[in-house]
């Protein structure tokens, strides 16, 4: 990893678009240019993989790493055992510790193909855990001490809270303590390892706040807190979503090559800002390819799908990924990376509908959906339409792997196991 001047990180934020809004521009500054600084993202663990709307804070922990600075990746062993309420219509499921554990290490794989934990360096990240500090706090002795610093009114206040107030939607006593426990988290961080810093999405805002003025009145620390915009697309979807489902981080939760599509897919009008989000290029670089028309924006979405790949999954699983989308869509062939269902003999029987097939290779999320999908002439098998929502495929047609296609741009095959 090559490293920046440590005064280059706010700049970095800047132009390259993580900025919302930061509690003291100036103090962070300050405070970053007098040498390594530590500076944390909370991750819950409310599933075994992060989402590419998580991406975002990701890469900010990087550019901290990259401009001088030492990463904390939080992660909420504790905090999840609640569930953080904000800007969310209900309160979340509880999970258990098992099922807690298994999904930190399954969220764990991934930050490692981003930031540096073991270089030895003085900036080298820390992966850290709040159910160290959380699970064994004594209740009376942490409202005494910690609870008498929150004003009721003042949380109430939030976005975060008020918008699920005024929609009458129930809001727990367990979701509302999450942050006075989030406040504590940035509390502990700074007295146990000098953090002046905590990052998050803006619906984190009023959380990094608390943090901040329970730390100066505790024990009269001088911290910051910094947000990034809550990314939507272009057309005003929201960022980790796709027609599929979530596009997760974990390859044992969606292909590289389903991840690189997903960014290959990219809106013209989105290449240019997540060029300079989600990869390294410079940012000149970043403005021209986004700028490019016609055809040749389509080589500056390949460009970003590579990139971006390459940063999670490595430079030899975006060059097959890049191979293969060539081969299906240039070429008419089948590739060698698509997406793909394996059906036993068992699970055919005598034969597995259509409409089934399209559903279960994840082209569509319902029979309902798959229908309509042919219907509008939307589908294809072996890139020849497919109009019979009826068909039957039995072991004969499963003698070579088929290839079923939902619109130009989504592709899976089907195949008989053995």
């Amino acid at each position: 990893m090559t490293y920046h001047p440590k005064s280059d990180f706010i700049a970095t934020m800047m132009e390259r678009g993580f900025l919302a809004d930061c509690t003291d521009y100036q103090g962070l500054d300050e405070a970053l240019s007098k040498g390594c600084q530590p500076g944390y993202i909370g991750f819950d663990a409310t599933a075994k993989s992060l989402h590419v709307g998580s991406l975002i804070q990701i890469m900010m922990l990087r550019w901290l790493q990259k401009t001088g600075h030492k990463p904390i990746t939080l992660m909420g062993g504790g905090t999840t055992k609640v569930g953080d309420p904000s800007f969310r219509s209900d309160e979340r499921p509880l999970l258990g510790p098992e099922q807690i554990d298994a999904n930190i290490a399954g969220i764990k794989k991934v930050f490692s193909a981003y930031i540096d934990y073991d270089s030895g360096a003085e900036n080298a990240a820390l992966m850290l855990n709040n159910e160290e500090w959380l699970d064994d706090l004594n209740y009376l002795d942490f409202l005494r001490d910690i609870g008498r610093h929150f004003s009721v009114n003042r949380m109430l206040s939030f976005e975060s809270v008020k918008s699920r107030l005024d929609r009458e939607q129930s809001l727990s006593f367990l979701e509302f303590n999450y942050m006075i426990l989030q406040a504590y988290d940035f509390l502990e961080l700074n007295r146990r390892y000098g953090c002046v810093l905590q990052m998050g999405g803006s619906d984190q805002w009023g959380n990094i706040v608390n943090g901040i003025d329970l730390t100066r009145r505790v024990i009269e620390g001088e911290v910051f807190g910094l947000t990034s915009p809550l990314l939507t697309t272009s057309d005003g979807k929201k960022m980790g979503k796709s027609q599929s489902g979530a596009i997760w981080l974990n390859g044992d939760m969606l292909s590289s090559y389903e991840f690189w599509q997903f960014w290959r897919n990219t809106t013209d009008a989105d290449v240019g800002r997540f060029l300079k989000l989600y990869t390294e290029l410079p940012v000149d670089e970043c403005n021209r390819l986004g700028a490019l028309a016609g055809s040749e924006i389509n080589e500056a979405k390949i460009r970003l799908a590579n990139e971006i790949t390459t940063l999670l999954h490595g430079s030899e699983a975006a060059t097959k990924a890049e191979a293969t989308a060539r081969e299906v869509f240039e070429k008419g062939g089948v590739g060698g990376d698509l997406p793909t269902l394996t059906l036993s003999a068992a699970d055919l029987g005598d034969g597995m509908s259509i409409v089934q097939l399209i559903v279960k290779s994840g082209l569509a999320k319902s029979g309902k959906e798959a229908k309509r999908l042919i219907a509008e002439n939307g589908a294809k098998l072996d890139d020849a339409p497919l109009t019979d929502a009826g068909l039957m495929i039995d072991a004969g047609a499963l003698a070579a792997p088929i290839k079923l296609s939902a619109g130009k741009k989504r592709h899976a095959l089907v195949q008989l196991d053995g």
